[in-house]
């Protein structure tokens, strides 16, 4: 009896032991190999969407502002502009994750220590100033104090509303900073590194073949930028799209298809109605007057925001996209312009038609085939649908406000549109109407940025 009894204290001792080592070893788990949760952070989310819409409007005024931001080069900075909102703020916002090794060349991007507190909301602001500062350090100083000033009006809010101490706020502010200097360093190997200073190379020599692009109406002899579309592009599966073909043959010959389709720009210019001269006048974006027409499509992804009431994560997210999209865009198209120096309707038609014409618009001094306009706009399209659905209505007020265009006796109206692919097909019809691109020319451009802006959304935003 004794023997028992014995025994079984023994074997309770040693279960009990068993529980203590279980325990023990459950305790002692190495913790680096854990991934860390952010739980003493606020989500972007809670933060307000204004600190993104402030931002886009400084950034589309920067656009408008600032000398030599031509097409493709406001469609470049709105694509790292993005991007940088994107990580700065993506550990802030339990959904996503982060681009790097999604985005061409970008193997290497900071990382925040989970374990500790931050506010997301201030390493956005602090990246955004940081990538313009950067960016447009050409800019007017009037220019830089309104960044200074839209900087430091953000944080006080953001500090005295969040009640964060100053580790928090510095340490925050720091990889803010940290992302938009690894981007900036980045961004000047893409090929398009302050490209501004030199639009139109004097030492470009232009090719001369049938119905290739010669200077139009505003008189520029060499085409802006021709060695764009060698550019690195954000997504790697639109640096490996090939370029589209012409559909129809270049020929001055008045039974060919090819003629036909810079007839019927001619003969819709000599008929346009009061509305469509509007649709061609509201969409031009001209890049002397305006925020260019990616800067169009960055103030339809604003719009968006604003008609949906979208939370800051939705917000940012929309931003990366359409940046992006756009940037990828102007790259591919431009390297299709440059390989066929499609000629423009003004010189077709003046040497086949009609010696005097005129377009509604001037031709911008580039060649024509595809549209740049097509191109970019379907680009963001899909950009902006992947975040907001198909069957988005909104209305656009990019240009409400401004001057009439008296030339034109055109006032600029606000377009209200069905969807995001409407806007495109608007965007691209206008040019038509404008007498600067044929339809074919609009017809590549969304069916190619169509393309370009899936290969954007196809990254992986989301975890």
């Amino acid at each position: 009896m004794d023997f028992l009894l014995i025994n079984l204290k023994v074997k309770v001792r040693l279960f009990s032991l068993s529980i203590f080592l279980v325990v023990l070893v459950i305790s002692c788990k190495d913790k680096s190999i854990e991934e860390p949760t952010p739980l003493a952070s606020k989500s972007i989310k809670d933060y307000d969407v204004n600190l993104s819409i402030k931002w886009a409007d400084l950034t589309l005024k920067l656009l408008r502002t600032t000398a030599a931001q031509t097409p493709p080069v406001a469609s470049r900075v709105l694509g790292y502009v993005g991007l940088t909102m994107y990580e700065s703020g993506v550990y802030g916002m339990s959904d996503y994750q982060s681009l790097q090794g999604q985005i061409t060349w970008l193997t290497a991007l900071p990382k925040p220590d989970l374990n500790k507190k931050y506010n997301w909301a201030l390493s956005v602001n602090s990246a955004q100033y940081q990538i313009l500062s950067d960016l447009f350090s050409t800019t007017s100083e009037a220019n830089k104090k309104t960044l200074d000033s839209l900087k430091s009006t953000l944080e006080t809010t953001l500090i005295n509303v969040n009640n964060d101490d100053t580790t928090v706020v510095n340490r925050s502010k720091s990889f803010g900073i940290s992302i938009a200097k690894v981007i900036w360093e980045y961004s000047k190997t893409d090929g398009g590194h302050e490209a501004f200073k030199n639009n139109f190379p004097a030492d470009y020599k232009v090719p001369v073949g049938i119905a290739y692009w010669e200077p139009t109406e505003n008189g520029r002899k060499i085409p802006m930028l021709p060695f764009w579309g060698k550019n690195r592009t954000f997504a790697s599966a639109n640096g490996a799209l090939s370029v589209p073909q012409i559909p129809k043959s270049p020929s001055y010959r008045e039974a060919s298809d090819f003629f036909k389709e810079y007839n019927e720009v001619y003969q819709k210019n000599k008929i346009l109605t009061q509305e469509e001269k509007e649709i061609s006048v509201w969409w031009a974006d001209d890049p002397s007057e305006t925020f260019t027409p990616p800067g169009h499509s960055y103030s339809l992804a604003k719009i968006a925001v604003l008609t949906s009431k979208a939370k800051l994560d939705q917000s940012i997210e929309a931003f990366a996209k359409t940046g992006m999209a756009v940037a990828d865009a102007f790259i591919l198209c431009w390297r299709t312009k440059y390989t066929f120096m499609n000629i423009r309707p003004y010189s077709y038609v003046r040497q086949t038609i009609d010696p005097t014409w005129i377009p509604f618009w001037p031709a911008p001094p580039f060649p024509g085939f595809p549209s740049g306009h097509s191109t970019q706009s379907a680009a963001s399209a899909m950009a902006l649908e992947s975040v907001f659905g198909t069957n988005f209505e909104f209305i656009d007020t990019s240009w409400q406000g401004r001057p009439k265009d008296a030339k034109r006796n055109v006032e600029f109206k606000p377009r209200k549109l069905k969807s995001f692919w409407a806007a495109a097909e608007e965007s691209a019809l206008s040019r038509f109407y404008g007498g600067i691109h044929t339809n074919m020319d609009n017809l590549a451009g969304l069916a190619e940025g169509k393309k370009i802006g899936i290969n954007i959304v196809q990254l992986k935003f989301k975890k």
